[in-house]
């Protein structure tokens, strides 16, 4: 008998794929089973017995005189025996036949004729369509879970749901959202345990309005493998997510699966109405005895036959037996087109699991996405609100918040502490998934820094951060607690913020009244009709200095509106021409101006009002001319003037009218005279004419008595005048990149010497002299190391001694 295991091919997938077939899928394969059992016992009787038996059939003599008279040949046929004389009782002839001692043989050859012949192909076929009509059921039920461009789709998603079902994140997840934290787990526990009537009244009312689908997450929520993630569970977690998202895209693409399984279900319907229409038909032709006409008298002398159809019996009940199992097989069809038809499966709406768990933005889905969600629905809704946690954002955050809690400890944290510009202990973070809870952990912390972090959430319990005074904020998009937003109004001293677009420019900052430096680097235009604008800045009442790198063509009405008390104002204008500076001359407490990069060509009048002005910073401009500089002796707190990288041709001698500069920048401009008249600010400190066109340093230098720093590098000198050694106040002189051949041994006064550059020059030797500046070290000394060796050997190794 032939096994029916051998037919599992037509019907076998992958043991997963059970959870994308519904109750009717399982019940059409039940009977699919049925039907093939009877295609197989039916097709079994057809080989291993008899089909068809037949014997000679007894007919009148009238009849058979007649039959043989019209089947005889022309010639005459040999005499027969005289005929029986018939029995008054039967009025029939007795049969007689030719004798050949094949008996068996006879008859074997009479069943095969009358098996092709008489009987209905119905009645021999029968078991054969009910096989075929099985397979091909099979096939049509689980066509979409082998054709190549379904089932890799769906292997995928089996693939992920099992992990997403399994994930410990899944389970804490649903742990949190379901508003029982642990205590209260165990106090309910206890209280379930005693024997209280009330309580137990209660519960089953309870039980009974709730919802079917929450009760077996309840079961797995209370497990206790809801504890805290490590870090390889957390990271898996973490590529569950992104796994969830591209599946998706690819999946809400197009219906292949909902229409291929649509498909299969019409063609089920329609081959089940011809089964039953044919079937019905033709289950009579089914006949245990049935008539055959042999022309093979010559043979067996008999041409009439009745023949016996060994199985017509059995076929019958299992035809019948078989229409019923179709019937029941089509209905069921029927019911699955009505689902397909009636329900928008080609939406998925998530809205009770929202309800359930709590987490709003569980986004809905389409097309095969959906079609799944909703066949695994009707093998357990479970699966789909598990499945769910991967589809929300809410819950990406969370386990990215708990994945970087694991990867920044505090102790990790403190090692990158370091000391800033402004002396604070400060800790840079760079281009984080988010901001570590455990930040607020380091109470010693002064300075945070977070660059290019997005979706930074700076929550209440940054008030731990007693300690903290500077936040800078590089290309973060940030949210900000109201309880954080309290504490930073009454600590924070200096904000710095760069940003791209306004969601990066944080609201909260025109409320920190305490806030003395802000630090502000981006497109921001004061122009309402531009995407960014500066608001008002009158709250910020104790604002010291203000920093802005933008693209203004104007001085922004909102710096006007902390004049009174705006000590430091830092524009750098990127190139963008800054026209409108008259709202300069109300900023009269100003000590420090920078206007860098604003194209501005001439000084502006406007600095001019400037009386407590103490520093001046005009650097990458282009300034042509500078003769208003005499308009710069009425601000007698200048003590610092920058006019570095420019196009300055030469120094005007109202220069000399300049009499408190103590720093003087000249450097990167096309200077080729140095007036004598510039010496006369005998306070200079601090005097830089690097990278200009100067041919000779006039004498007039040794004025500068309190000189301390002097550099003509990369100009075009070729001597040195002997005075500049009478400035014996020198620590750094930077005569690198010139023209020089000879360095004078009146270096020696130079006693406080610590940076000599003499690089790029034509010397042939070192003075010894050099020996003198007890100052001066190796590291300090920036020359030719073939020019080093010509000093005295114990004047290098007294060098090289730090």
């Amino acid at each position: 008998m032939i096994p029916v295991t051998e037919f599992r091919q037509f019907s076998e997938q992958q043991p997963a794929f059970r959870v994308l077939k519904p109750w009717w899928d399982v019940f059409t394969d039940y009977l699919s089973v049925a039907m093939l059992m009877i295609g197989v016992f039916g097709c079994t009787l057809q080989v291993m017995q008899d089909k068809i038996i037949c014997l000679p059939k007894r007919i009148s003599m009238a009849n058979q005189t007649l039959l043989l008279n019209s089947t005889a040949e022309p010639a005459p046929a040999p005499p027969l025996p005289p005929p029986a004389q018939p029995s008054p009782a039967s009025g029939v002839s007795e049969m007689k036949g030719l004798k050949t001692n094949l008996d068996i043989q006879q008859y074997s050859f009479i069943n095969q004729m009358c098996y092709e012949r008489a009987l209905h192909w119905y009645a021999k076929y029968f078991p054969y369509l009910v096989l075929i009509h099985t397979l091909v059921f099979m096939l049509c039920s689980n066509f979409w879970f082998k054709f190549p461009g379904s089932s890799s789709k769906i292997e995928h998603f089996i693939s992920i749901l099992g992990k997403c079902f399994d994930s410990p994140w899944t389970t804490r997840a649903l742990s949190e959202v379901s508003g029982e934290n642990p205590e209260e787990k165990d106090k309910k526990k206890n209280t379930l345990n005693k024997p209280n009537l009330n309580m137990l009244v209660t519960e089953d009312n309870s039980g009974k309005t709730q919802p079917l689908k929450s009760v077996p997450e309840k079961l797995v929520v209370d497990k206790p493998t809801a504890g805290a993630l490590d870090k390889k569970e957390g990271e898996q977690a973490k590529a569950l997510f992104e796994k969830v998202k591209k599946f998706r895209l690819h999946v809400e693409e197009g219906d292949l699966l909902y229409s291929m399984y649509v498909r299969q279900t019409v063609l089920k319907v329609l081959k089940f109405l011809i089964i039953i229409v044919y079937n019905s038909a033709l289950v009579s032709k089914v006949q245990f005895t049935v008539s055959c006409n042999v022309d093979i008298q010559d043979m067996t002398g008999y041409k009439h036959f009745s023949c016996n159809h060994t199985m017509a019996h059995l076929f019958s009940k299992l035809s019948f037996c078989y229409l019923s199992l179709v019937s029941v097989y089509g209905l069921t069809c029927l019911y699955t087109l009505y689902w397909l038809f009636y329900r928008s499966l080609k939406e998925y709406s998530f809205e009770y699991v929202r309800q359930e768990t709590g987490i709003d933005d569980i986004p809905d889905v389409k097309n095969d996405f959906s079609f799944m969600l909703h066949m695994i629905d009707q093998y357990d809704p479970l699966y789909s609100k598990r499945f769910a946690v991967f589809l929300s954002e809410v819950s990406e955050n969370k386990l990215k918040q708990l994945n970087l809690n694991n990867e920044w400890t505090p102790d990790k944290l403190r090692q990158r502490l370091q000391t800033n510009s402004s002396n604070r202990l400060e800790l840079q973070l760079f281009m984080l998934s988010g901001l570590p809870d455990t930040i607020f952990e380091v109470a010693e912390l002064q300075s945070l820094r977070l660059e290019i972090i997005n979706n930074v959430t700076i929550p209440a319990s940054i008030a731990q951060l007693e300690d903290l005074q500077e936040l800078a904020l590089y290309q973060c998009s940030l949210k900000i607690h109201s309880a954080a937003t309290s504490f930073l109004k009454e600590n924070l001293k200096v904000l710095r913020v760069k940003f791209d677009d306004n969601r990066e420019l944080p609201h909260w900052l025109y409320c920190l009244r305490n806030l003395e430096e802000l630090h502000l680097t981006g497109s921001l235009s004061p122009d309402v009709s531009k995407n960014i604008t500066l608001d008002s800045l009158r709250e910020l009442k104790s604002l010291k200095t203000l920093s802005l790198r933008s693209n203004f063509t104007k001085i922004p009405q909102c710096i006007v509106d902390v004049s009174s008390h705006l000590q430091k104002l830092y524009i750098h204008n990127d190139g963008t021409k800054l026209v409108m500076l008259n709202n300069l001359k109300k900023m009269t407490n100003l000590t420090e101006l920078e206007l860098v990069h604003c194209d501005l060509e001439r000084i502006p009048h406007a600095v001019f009002s400037l009386v407590n002005l103490q520093e001046l910073d005009l650097k990458e401009n282009n300034l042509k001319s500078i003769e208003e500089i005499l308009s710069f002796q009425h601000l007698h707190k200048l003590t610092c003037l920058k006019l570095w990288h420019n196009g300055i041709p030469y120094i005007p001698e109202h220069i000399k009218k300049l009499k408190s500069l103590e720093r003087l920048y000249f450097s990167h401009n096309k200077i080729e005279v140095l007036p004598s008249h510039l010496f006369l600010c005998n306070k200079l400190r601090f005097l830089d004419l690097s990278y200009n066109d100067i041919r000779f340093i006039p004498p007039e230098v040794g004025v500068l008595q309190s000189l301390q720093y002097f550099s003509i590098t990369c100009n075009k000198v070729e001597s040195l005048p002997d005075e500049l050694y009478f400035c014996k106040k020198l620590k750094t002189l930077k005569i690198g990149k010139n023209s020089l051949s000879l360095l004078s041994p009146k270096i020696a006064n130079l006693v406080l010497l610590t940076h000599l550059d003499l690089k790029g020059n034509h010397f042939e030797a070192l003075p010894a002299e050099l020996g003198a500046c007890k100052a001066l070290k190796r590291s300090g000394l920036i020359v030719e190391d073939a020019l080093f060796e010509t000093l005295p050997s114990e004047v290098r190794e007294k060098m090289k001694v730090e």
